[in-house]
């Protein structure tokens, strides 16, 4: 037996590549952006907002309910004592036909105490009045028990009005109760005036809401304003970059606020200031920096690329204000510049070196023609004579130095400064005690130190020999002594300028002081770190011939080793 199965009909080309297309198409589910910091703060403080206002709202409405009860149930009891108490319903009782007075009666104080119901009755129960009519002569439905024995008391009992809250009191004649008295209030009156309070309370309550969630949302534009929008995710992973990038700048960054307090200090500027322990929450001026530095960022205008010397760096200062309608603080960005410093002074002594080799090129060009000239005009003695003048003193120059100092370094230094003082109109000169024999100075003295100590000493001397010559006479001269002994190295330079002022030498080695004009000097000040960087130390006194001469010591062995004979 074989059974066929109908196969269904083929789907259209058309419809099955579009199945096949969205049946292949990744599936690709998208992501809501993260809910800025703001905007959650927000939506939580609407929800807390808002579930306060409901819990006072049902608190509230709770009271308003239990208050209105009470307030029903002591206007029926004084109702009720009042209608009990009136002499004109004890002579109704005691008429033949106590409901054709009571019934109007009754009407009159329900109508004017509010209430919904007065019944008067005897004391089996059978009313004497009712708001309705046809209800009268039949019994009172609730508790009468407690009255007849002379004691008023409410309840809540639903009779021929509904649920009502009533009271039940006795009418006295004497000692003697003769009547009833009950008043009541429908629980649907006391309802429809809670209804109108909720309502009210209701309007408060959401009052109260617009209020709270209007405050919350300015409150948290302004946050949203402060944060630029941002997840509380993407605040925590911008912290970390800013610390892992703090510490990763080679650059030093000191961020100031607006009293000049620390607030930020990265790695690079604790180390290019030298500073120790907690710096943050630390004054600029409690920092112990050179009065310069500390005058720098104390500035409220900006500083651009201004070199100021630590106790061991030279450092590039940039400062620049942050301002947002007033000023918030000071961002303090610093650059080691010791390095490209002592290059930078390495380079000018080059380029002197080279200009003294020009001036000398130049100078032995003029006497190679005198020579010549000498040797054309037939005076042969004269141009020998001339020749070996200019070589002798050269030479003498080159041997003193040589003989004298074996650091290749110091003697390169020296003659490069005698061809340049001598291209400037100055001697210099080599004392006679002068001596430093090669392999002397330890390894870890590096020849920049050298440039810079010697190089700025001389150029300055120079200077101030030019600038002297005109007080003392005759040709200004500078005087050099190096020599190493004792387990130190002696550096002294002498020169034939005005000196420097008893009172200012304090000052000599502060950057930015000068002879010539404020702000300018830097070359002492860098001798004066490069010294104490060192372990050593450089001092000023009077020269021999009236100006200054400063000396630099420098220990050539560590504290406590015994120095070679």
């Amino acid at each position: 037996m074989f059974i066929e199965f109908a196969r269904p009909p083929p789907l259209p080309a058309a419809r099955v590549r579009g199945h096949n297309a969205r049946m292949s198409r990744p599936l690709t589910v998208h992501r809501l952006p993260p809910r800025s910091l703001a905007g959650r703060l927000f939506v939580m403080q609407v929800v807390v907002l808002a579930a306060v206002v409901a819990g006072c709202a049902a608190l509230a409405y709770v009271n308003a309910r239990d208050r209105a009860d009470d307030e029903a149930r002591h206007r029926v009891v004084a109702t009720a004592a009042a209608v009990a108490d009136a002499a004109s319903v004890l002579a109704a009782v005691r008429s033949a036909d106590p409901s054709a007075a009571l019934q109007p009666y009754a009407e009159r104080v329900r109508a004017g105490a509010g209430v919904d119901f007065v019944t008067i009755m005897d004391t089996r129960g059978v009313r004497w009045t009712h708001p309705d009519p046809a209800l009268i002569g039949k019994r009172f439905l609730g508790h009468i028990g407690p009255a007849l024995r002379g004691r008023t008391f409410t309840e809540t009992y639903t009779g021929t009005l509904g649920p009502s809250v009533r009271v039940v009191t006795p009418v006295r004649d004497g000692s003697h109760v003769v009547a009833l008295v009950s008043v009541g209030i429908t629980v649907d009156t006391i309802s429809h005036h809670l209804r109108g309070q909720l309502a009210a309370l209701a309007a408060v309550a959401l009052g109260a809401l617009a209020l709270s969630g209007l405050g919350t949302y300015v409150t948290n534009r302004r946050l949203r304003r402060h944060t630029h929008g941002m997840a509380a995710e993407e605040l925590g992973r911008m912290y970390d970059y800013h610390q892992a990038t703090l510490h990763a700048l080679r650059e030093g960054l000191v961020l100031l606020d607006a009293d000049r307090t620390v607030v930020l200090c990265n790695d690079a500027a604790r180390d290019l200031l030298t500073l120790r322990g907690e710096v943050v929450g630390r004054g600029v001026a409690d920092l112990g920096l050179p009065a310069s530095l500390t005058g720098a960022l104390l500035s409220a205008g900006p500083r651009v690329d201004e070199v100021h010397l630590t106790a061991e760096r030279v450092v590039l200062v940039n400062t620049s204000p942050v301002r947002g309608g007033e000023q918030r603080g000071t961002v303090v960005t610093l650059r080691d510049h010791t390095e490209l410093q002592a290059l930078t002074g390495e380079l000018d002594s080059v380029r002197g070196f080279a200009e003294a080799l020009r001036s000398q090129a130049h100078e032995a060009a003029n006497r190679l023609h005198t020579v010549v000239s000498l040797i054309e005009l037939g005076r042969p003695e004269e141009a020998v004579d001339f020749a070996t003048a200019e070589l002798r003193l050269a030479q003498a120059l080159t041997d003193q130095v040589v003989s004298a100092v074996g650091e290749p370094v110091l003697a390169a230094l020296l003659l490069g400064k005698a061809a340049e003082a001598h291209e400037r109109g100055v001697d210099l000169t080599v004392t006679a005690d002068s001596r430093i024999d090669d392999g002397v100075l330890p390894a870890d003295l590096a020849g920049r130190d050298l440039v810079t100590l010697l190089g700025n000493l001389v150029d300055n001397a120079i200077d101030a020999a030019i600038e002297g010559s005109g007080q003392h006479g005759g040709r200004p001269s500078v005087e050099v002594t190096a020599r190493a002994e004792d387990g130190e190295l002696l550096l002294r330079v002498a020169d034939s300028g005005p000196g420097v002022d008893p009172g200012a030498i304090r000052e000599v080695f502060r950057r930015g002081w000068s002879t010539k004009s404020q702000g300018h000097g830097l070359g002492l000040a860098l001798v004066e770190q490069t010294a104490r960087r060192r372990g050593g130390g450089v001092s000023l006194a009077q020269g021999p011939g009236g100006g200054a001469e400063f000396t630099v010591r420098l220990p050539l062995v560590a504290p406590g080793t015994e120095v070679p004979a």
